[in-house]
């Protein structure tokens, strides 16, 4: 049979790994020695080999010679094939049958949907426990021929493979935890349930980017379909615009984590607003969108809620704020408090006999109060020594002596007093 053309696995592995552009090895027992051969073998005569291989984008089409990859690869443990010239299965079994304590493979952007994955090519994956097929537009035939041959796997990357629809496999795989199946085209929930079906012992689902309609499915059925599931990651699922939706989640029962992202339901919420209404509405969650959530923080949310929904109407209030009041009874509304600086104040200023109320400007500053005030006392400003009174202050009068400074800086209040004064020759 003859060999594919373009450059080989080993043939990269020993120009990446040789003394001349890999020096140093990686640790005990990281390396490997084989002798020259007296034919003169187009290896090295040492390659320092870690058991992480990265040997992307090198333009790699076939295996080479597999008893030099078994002699060179013992040790390995992962490797990194990603965005290659691999489009046959034959050609990737070559390489990993030789591997014998392989887990990780990464094969993501491989040309690998041109060639059929037969069993007994996937037979050679048994020992991998997690599997990235990335932008290789495999087909879900070679994904459940894989499921089929890999009883041990437990990560499984889907993302970018254009899939609209999932087809599911004749046999459940028990085994796998971890589903990253990004930025397809999976709308409708009926899809996603048939991952439940799938793999039944799902901890962490990541669905982002698949425009995700409404979660049409009992709660009763989620439960069955994803009893194990921890973590859900629904970042911009476009179809996902009514709350019910998010109450949906509740229905997992050991759900902690949720992602929720660049959905249309959340987008006329504030920052503040979204986070407090999500954690008020799925009690079980300790983590959302990536920060904890803490006790203290759940209390708010609550409580948060319940005073958002209070003035609804009845048939308008959710379920859900029902049953907070019954945690924490019907709660007060919050006393608005404007923070903002007093902007003037209403104050008394005495002048030798005389004493005239006047509102003053607060933004002001000293030499501009002056400037307000010459009609008033008939004097120059630079002839005007100012002291402001607070009527709760317990140590007198204060000189305003700092021309530059702005009244509010004071302090002054509606009832203070401003005492103006010649300045003595």
């Amino acid at each position: 049979m003859d060999q594919p053309s373009g450059r080989s696995f080993m043939q990269v592995l020993c120009e990446k790994y040789s003394p001349e552009n890999f020096p140093y090895r990686r640790g005990p027992g990281m390396g490997v020695h084989v002798p020259a051969t007296p034919q003169g073998s187009p290896m090295k005569d040492r390659l320092n080999l870690p058991s992480v291989l990265v040997l992307n984008s090198c333009g790699i089409t076939c295996a080479g010679d597999e008893n030099e990859i078994a002699a060179f690869c013992a040790h390995v443990f992962e490797l990194d094939l990603s965005d290659n010239k691999l489009e046959d299965w034959h050609e990737v079994s070559k390489i990993v049958s030789n591997v014998p304590h392989l887990e990780f493979l990464n094969l993501s952007s491989n040309p690998l949907s041109l060639s059929v994955l037969e069993r007994s090519c996937a037979g050679s994956f048994a020992g991998v426990r997690k599997l990235v097929l990335n932008n290789s537009k495999a087909s879900w035939e070679t994904v459940h021929t894989i499921l089929q041959e890999l009883p041990d796997l437990e990560e499984l990357f889907l993302c970018l493979n254009d899939y609209e629809t999932v087809s599911c496999s004749p046999v459940c795989c028990q085994s796998l935890k971890l589903l990253h199946i990004t930025d397809n085209n999976l709308q409708d929930w009926t899809e996603i349930r048939k991952l439940g079906i799938m793999f039944p012992s799902l901890d962490t689902l990541i669905l982002a980017n698949n425009n995700l309609t409404t979660i049409e499915e009992s709660e009763d059925s989620l439960a069955r379909l994803f009893p194990n599931l921890r973590s859900i990651n629904l970042h911009k699922s476009a179809g996902l615009h009514c709350w019910e939706d998010i109450d949906k989640l509740n229905s997992f029962p050991k759900l902690e984590e949720v992602k929720l992202l660049g959905i249309p339901l959340l987008q006329s919420y504030t920052t503040e607003e979204r986070r407090k209404l999500l954690i008020a509405r799925l009690p079980c969650i300790t983590k959302l969108n990536g920060s904890i959530v803490a006790d203290g923080e759940r209390e708010d949310s609550e409580r948060f809620f319940i005073r958002y929904y209070m003035e609804l109407p009845e048939e308008e209030v959710p379920f859900r704020y029902h049953q907070l009041v019954t945690k924490y009874g019907k709660l007060e509304p919050l006393a608005v408090v404007d923070l903002r600086p007093q902007s003037s104040a209403k104050v008394e200023v005495h002048f030798q006999d005389k004493v005239e109320e006047m509102s003053i400007r607060l933004d002001q500053t000293v030499a501009e109060l002056k400037k307000h005030l010459k009609t008033v006392v008939q004097l120059s400003t630079s002839n005007m020594l100012l002291f402001y009174l607070d009527q709760e202050a317990p140590f007198g009068p204060e000189e305003m002596k700092y021309s530059s400074r702005a009244l509010h800086s004071y302090g002054i209040r509606d009832g203070d007093k401003i005492y103006v004064e010649p300045r003595m020759k």
